[in-house]
């Protein structure tokens, strides 16, 4: 019996194709033409290829890629938004393009909530009212639906205004909304489609941070489009690089940024602080256990605070993870990655 932990989503070969009799190109040679000429031979359009991942219980999984990569359709197919034209999306084992009507509606109410870059909020409804819409759906309880979504309300930061209105709220407050209406129907899943394009820098920093937060408390499987490389990087576990419909490299931040498969990926990451990244475990190397050590780091310590600890110091550190060691790193290694050149 394996080990590894069940996914909450996956996706298998999954294509979403645009167009007349679009599932006959699916798998051809025909979907390797240039878009132009693909649309000029067939009247189709290829936005997902043979896309296949699986997504942990808990897990922030971020997609990332240049506007018409395929990483919003993706997601979109998710809760079936969008059908895609072949392939499995499956929820906790459950695939969802067989579902009928009403056991689709049940997921979309109860286990997936998506929060959009437009707010879509109802302007003639409080934030109040705004938020427990959902469980209104549901058939709850209002003074029940009304406790929960002023409880939501206070986790996003926003106690106190649920008797406003959106247009009395900034766009980063109604940002805010948008994510506790998603948190309201407390669901298992988590999609994300650029919620924070929208915003200027320093809001979107916060409310990237108010993501991280909520993460650490409610633990929730995320997946999350984005076209920000450092946005990327601070919120996934694992992110993908997207281009032209498929995945390029699927990875944790610092394998992205360390191993760069290609050109492509490579361009994207050029510029990211690799020691805003890299940690103790991407540097590590094996001991010959012949060294005096000068103490331990856990293998999750970032090379900019690994740093100061061997700046002066000629011993190398024990990297340990849950208890054992799994490796060394020394001065010479954290000089090394603090190189940007490739």
């Amino acid at each position: 019996m394996s080990d590894a932990p069940q996914a909450t989503v996956s996706c298998r070969n999954v294509w979403k194709v645009y167009g007349p009799k679009a599932e006959r190109i699916v798998g051809t040679p025909d979907v390797d033409l240039p878009r132009e000429e693909l649309l000029e031979k067939t009247g189709c359009v290829v936005a997902v290829r043979d896309v296949s991942f699986d997504v942990t219980k808990g897990e922030v999984f971020v997609v990332m890629g240049l506007s018409g990569s395929g990483k919003s359709t993706l997601v979109r197919m998710i809760n079936r938004i969008h059908d895609p034209t072949a392939g499995q999306v499956l929820i906790d084992g459950e695939d969802i393009m067989r579902l009928d009507e009403e056991r689709l509606r049940e997921v979309r109410r109860r286990k997936i909530s998506m929060v959009f870059q437009h707010f879509g909020l109802l302007p003639h409804r409080r934030i109040v009212d705004n938020v427990a819409f959902g469980l209104e759906i549901q058939g709850r309880d209002k003074t029940e639906r009304t406790a929960t979504a002023e409880q939501v309300l206070v986790s996003v930061g926003l106690g106190g205004w649920g008797n406003s209105y959106p247009d009395e709220l900034s766009g980063g407050m109604q940002q805010r909304v948008g994510l506790a209406r998603a948190l309201a129907n407390d669901p298992e899943i988590l999609l994300f489609d650029e919620p924070f394009s929208a915003l200027d820098p320093l809001i979107r920093r916060d409310m990237q941070d108010q993501i991280l937060e909520l993460q650490r408390k409610l633990k929730k499987t995320m997946i999350f489009i984005t076209h920000d490389l450092a946005e990327a990087l601070k919120l996934g576990d694992r992110i993908a690089i997207m281009k032209d419909g498929r995945f390029v490299q699927v990875g944790t931040p610092e394998d992205v940024v360390a191993h760069p498969v290609d050109d492509y990926v490579s361009d994207f990451t050029r510029d990211v602080p690799r020691a805003h990244v890299l940690t103790a475990r991407a540097i590590m190397h094996d001991s010959d256990g012949s060294a005096e050590y000068a103490g331990d780091v856990a293998a999750s310590t970032i090379v900019q605070d690994l740093l100061p600890l061997v700046a002066d110091e000629h011993r190398p550190f024990r990297v340990v993870d849950d208890g054992s060691q799994i490796g060394v790193v020394d001065r010479t290694a954290v000089l090394a990655a603090m190189i940007e050149e490739r």
